[in-house]
């Protein structure tokens, strides 16, 4: 399901995700480098740390002759993973096997089809405490398109 929406007079369109969908996705017209400031940004006002930024796109287009390829898939992605003392332990209280989720990601990704869009999104998590999660990733990525 496609929703066009309007934060801070900025076009944003969200992929919401149903039974099937594995994540959920806006796609913003703000430039990639303004997107990864904010996400930082609205996890670290948070009070939370960044344990990771994989750069995925860097290393698919690096290793992409390596592998017999010469598609290029991204023009830019990342992966910031990090993690909440507070819902990590809320929700590994209600079920130990949470950790598996831990840490939590959020994505951003510029496709080259795409080049003055961003799209920012993170993994639907499973139902029950771990909503909690995915509120809180979803708190982070509006607090971040919206600036």
């Amino acid at each position: 399901m496609k929703r066009i929406l309007l934060a801070a007079g900025l076009a944003v369109t969200a992929t919401l995700a149903t039974a099937e969908d594995t994540s959920v996705t806006y796609v913003v017209d703000q430039s990639y480098d303004d997107v990864t400031f904010s996400i930082e940004s609205a996890i670290t006002d948070k009070g939370l740390v960044i344990d990771a930024v994989n750069h995925v796109g860097e290393m698919l287009e690096r290793t992409k002759g390596d592998v017999g390829s010469d598609v290029t898939i991204f023009l830019n992605a990342e992966v910031y993973n990090f993690c909440s003392a507070k819902v990590s332990r809320q929700v590994m209280e209600a079920d130990p096997m949470n950790l598996q989720f831990c840490p939590y990601g959020i994505f951003v990704m510029q496709l080259p089809g795409s080049p003055d869009q961003t799209t920012v999104g993170y993994r639907v998590m499973p139902e029950g405490p771990m909503k909690a999660v995915q509120a809180m990733l979803d708190e982070i990525v509006q607090e971040a398109i919206s600036e």
